[in-house]
């Protein structure tokens, strides 16, 4: 027993990582260590429970925490939360200190989300090209309206209305058990990114707390109806999530200024390091996406042969 919950804490750990670098998402990281489809069943039980308890239905609710695997779920969030907090004070100076050349990386990072998740789409028609277009122009517009990661912004977690981290950890959560789609990208197009990771580093408890309530809620409210929207509107679901992707490329184009504010400059004298992190950012998300590919035909493949 002790060795299957170390091996979910150092996945958790894993996916952690994976959650709180924008454009690399906690779901492919899971995909790749062939857990995805048990974490999806997981939260899917859990988030009707909720649901369940929220009607007063007690006995509903009770049996379907029954059915959650808590010796893999429990081990598996204490890795993501370990990973979350060693590494947010990390990221957290690399944006103070270099900030032209974390924004390069980020920008590889969703630049190459944004191709696997094209790849996802079954229909690549006139509609589908629509709603990608629509929705990354209008976003790519409205976040010229507002500032991106600067320092200020970092440093500014307590200015920030309390409903905004409930509401912020309620839509993040969606992204993150999607594969492609990654969770604090979610965070950087709502301007909450930085506020978010400072309140990590700085152990802001009560901030935290409503955060981490607004993921529950989130969980209970919308992983039911993101399945149903999914298994009915996959392809323009998909195609709205690509445009999101497209449009918050505003926030990380790394000049004028790097992550300090969503102006379009030319590249400057950091031109060499930049394109090397975007490449590395490119080649991280595409390697991880490759192994995840393989995973899966695996794992299908055992099953056709089990039938």
């Amino acid at each position: 027993m002790l060795r299957t919950l170390f091996g979910n804490l150092v996945r958790g750990l894993l996916m952690g990582s994976a959650d709180i670098v924008p454009g690399v998402s906690g779901g492919t990281m899971a995909l790749v260590l062939g857990i995805y489809r048990r974490l999806v069943d997981s939260i899917r039980s859990v988030s009707s429970a909720i649901g369940s308890f929220a009607l007063a239905d007690i006995h509903s609710g009770l049996g379907w925490l029954r059915r959650v695997e808590w010796l893999f779920l429990v081990p598996l969030l204490a890795g993501i939360a370990i990973a979350i907090g060693s590494l947010a004070s990390v990221i957290e100076t690399q944006l103070h200190d270099h900030p032209v050349q974390v924004a390069a990386l980020f920008l590889g990072l969703v630049v190459s989300s944004i191709f696997i998740a094209w790849r996802l789409l079954d229909r690549h028609d006139t509609p589908r090209v629509a709603i990608i277009v629509i929705v990354g122009t209008v976003l790519f517009a409205l976040l010229g309206l507002r500032d991106g990661l600067s320092e200020e912004t970092v440093s500014q977690a307590h200015d920030a209305a309390a409903w905004i981290f409930f509401a912020s950890g309620a839509v993040a959560i969606c992204a993150m058990i999607l594969p492609g789609v990654s969770g604090s990208l979610i965070l950087v197009m709502l301007g909450m990114y930085g506020p978010v990771l400072n309140a990590v580093t700085d152990r802001e408890l009560g901030l935290l707390a409503l955060f981490l309530a607004g993921a529950t809620l989130g969980l209970a409210l919308f992983s039911q109806l993101l399945h149903w929207a999914l298994h009915r509107h996959y392809d323009s679901v998909m195609a709205a999530l690509i445009g999101l992707m497209f449009g918050s490329t505003r926030v990380l184009w790394p000049w004028p200024d790097g992550l300090n504010g969503t102006g379009i400059g030319a590249p400057d004298g950091e031109r060499l390091s930049a394109l090397l992190l975007a490449a590395l950012g490119l080649g991280l998300v595409t390697g991880i996406n490759e192994i995840a590919l393989r995973v899966e035909r695996r794992s299908a493949t055992a099953i056709c042969l089990e039938i």
